[in-house]
Order: C-alpha cells, then sequence, then structure tokens
C-alpha cells in the first residue's frame, strides 16, 4: 500500500517546493518506495474563507498552481473558516481562486462552513471537499458520522482521535482511505480551547476587530518544537504508520506547519519521506553547502 502525505504550505512555501518537487520526482531512490504527495495545501493572503491559520503568503495562484499540475498534485485551498454568511460568499478574490482550481480535476477544499460547501458545490464542480481539522471532532461516533458524509472526500479528525485504535480498526474498509490523520499536532493534548482558538482565527480572517486567542497550554511561549511534538501522546510517528495504521488499511496522512519556516518542513520531510542514507543528500540538495554559516 502506498502511503499518501498531505503537506502544508501551498502558497507559502511555493518557492520551496520549486527547488523540492524536482529532487522528488528525478532521485526517487532518496525516498521511500511507498511514499507519494498526496496534496499541498494553503492559502494566500487575505482570503476571508481561509481559516486555521492567518497566511501572510504573497504568491501568483497562475503559478503556484501551474506548478502542482507540472508534477501531477492536487492542490488543496484551505478555506475552513467557520463563520461563513451567506454575506461572505461573493468575495472576489476567493472566487477567483476557486475558479483556477476549478479548471482542473484533482483539486479541492478544505472546509468548515456548510454554507460554503453548499455554494462551492453548485458553483464550482470539479473540486473535492476535505472536512476540516477544525471541526475539532473528538467524539468518535461524531467523527464517524463525518467519514460516512458522501460530500466528503476525505475528513481530517482531531488529533485525540489519532490512538483510539480499536475504534479506528473497527470502521468499514471502505470509509478507512478518506480518513487523514493529523501527524505532528503541537496543540496541548489536553487542551479545551481548540475550537475557540480557531474561531478566533476566523474572525481576524473575516477582518473583525477582536482579541487574539491567548493559548494557556504548557510551553506554549516557546513556539513549535519538533522534539516535544514528538512525546505528544498523539503523535503519530513514521513507525507507527508503517506498523500500525498500513496494516489498519489507513494510507492518508496530514502534515502541519504551513505557518513555521521552510527548515522545519525540511525536518518533516526527511523524518517521514526520506530514507535515513540519503537524508544528507536531500540537505546538501536543498540548502547545504560547504560555505554555509548557522552563526
Amino acid at each position: 500500500m502506498n502511503v499518501y502525505y498531505h503537506l502544508p504550505g501551498l502558497f507559502e512555501f511555493y518557492e520551496f517546493y520549486k527547488k523540492f518537487l524536482p529532487l522528488f520526482k528525478n532521485k526517487t531512490e532518496y525516498f521511500y518506495d511507498w511514499c507519494k504527495i498526496g496534496s499541498i495545501y494553503g492559502s494566500p493572503s487575505d482570503c476571508i474563507w481561509s481559516g486555521g491559520r492567518i497566511s501572510y503568503a504573497d504568491c501568483d495562484p497562475k503559478k503556484v498552481f501551474a506548478l502542482m499540475k507540472e508534477y501531477n498534485i492536487s492542490s488543496r485551498l484551505t478555506f475552513s473558516n467557520s463563520l461563513i454568511e451567506e454575506k461572505h460568499l461573493s468575495d472576489i478574490k476567493c472566487n477567483e481562486l476557486c475558479r483556477l482550481l476549478n479548471l482542473d480535476l484533482n483539486n479541492g477544499i478544505i472546509i468548515h462552513s456548510d454554507v460554503l460547501m453548499k455554494y462551492l458545490k453548485s458553483k464550482y464542480p470539479n473540486l473535492y471537499f476535505v472536512s476540516s481539522t477544525t471541526k475539532v471532532l473528538t467524539d468518535f461516533n461524531d467523527f464517524k458520522q463525518e467519514v460516512e458524509n458522501p460530500d466528503f472526500a476525505y475528513v481530517v479528525p482531531d488529533f485525540r482521535l489519532n490512538k483510539q485504535l480499536e475504534k479506528l480498526n473497527s470502521l468499514s474498509e471502505s470509509y478507512k482511505p478518506k480518513v487523514e490523520f493529523l501527524c505532528n499536532e503541537c496543540c496541548w493534548y489536553g487542551c479545551k480551547d481548540r475550537k475557540e482558538c480557531y474561531k478566533s482565527v476566523s474572525r481576524q480572517n473575516l477582518g473583525i476587530d477582536c482579541m487574539d486567542h491567548v493559548c494557556k497550554a504548557p510551553f506554549s511561549k516557546e513556539g513549535y518544537c519538533f522534539s516535544r511534538v514528538m512525546e505528544n501522546p498523539a503523535f503519530i510517528s513514521l513507525e507507527d504508520i508503517l506498523n500500525i495504521y498500513v496494516p489498519m488499511g489507513y494510507s492518508n496522512f496530514k502534515i502541519e506547519g504551513r505557518d513555521l519556516g521552510s527548515a522545519l518542513l525540511l525536518e518533516f520531510i526527511l523524518y517521514y519521506m526520506v530514507k535515513p542514507q540519503y537524508q544528507i543528500h536531500v540537505r546538501e540538495a536543498m540548502y547545504l553547502d560547504a560555505m554555509l554559516d548557522l552563526f
């Protein structure tokens, strides 16, 4: 079975992918044979339909989508704002992005709002839909109902469902290909404010004047640290993917990080996708040379 990774930074890391995707295509010996890129997701700046994160990326959408098409990779717009109303559906920039995305058959929308999905289904019929993790589906029955919804090609459950292995194993085989696990979530496992955090981002993307959400989690002031994320009870390691999830019939895994730096993105790719003996080769191809100074 192939493993499909859904990578962050469609717009945010456009320059990174311009350099990485030729490497992924032409140096196949560097990467695990079963490793595929299922999609790359993100959104540009100033999109009121955006959710999850606030993007500051400013790339030409035509160039971004053309790059993905060149390498036969699905583009996904992260339009997961949970507070969309009818009055927001006429937004010119977001509609133009969807129009461009709709020109091909293998592109999708990561979505939260039913109002927005109903509109997009009728106006841009070529797009598929991914149920966003911003819905914070922590109850397994709610998640199961979402997976059974034919409107969704994929569903990203809350990361705290990652290790409910007995229940996940009992899911119908026909639904397992729709499940997309979030592997490297940095959020505190005991967080009770996750939904409110996402709502705050939705308000800000809509231009509503509001306070930033203040994270109360331990270590929140220290930022993202991959080594600490690996200690999260919900973290899905490479070994977990190969030894637990793939044997159960799961094949889709999401990597977060579109608001991080490209150096961390590369570390995620090295960890999940690159054979250990070739990790130095990928570093050298991407950035490392004899004259690079760190300090």
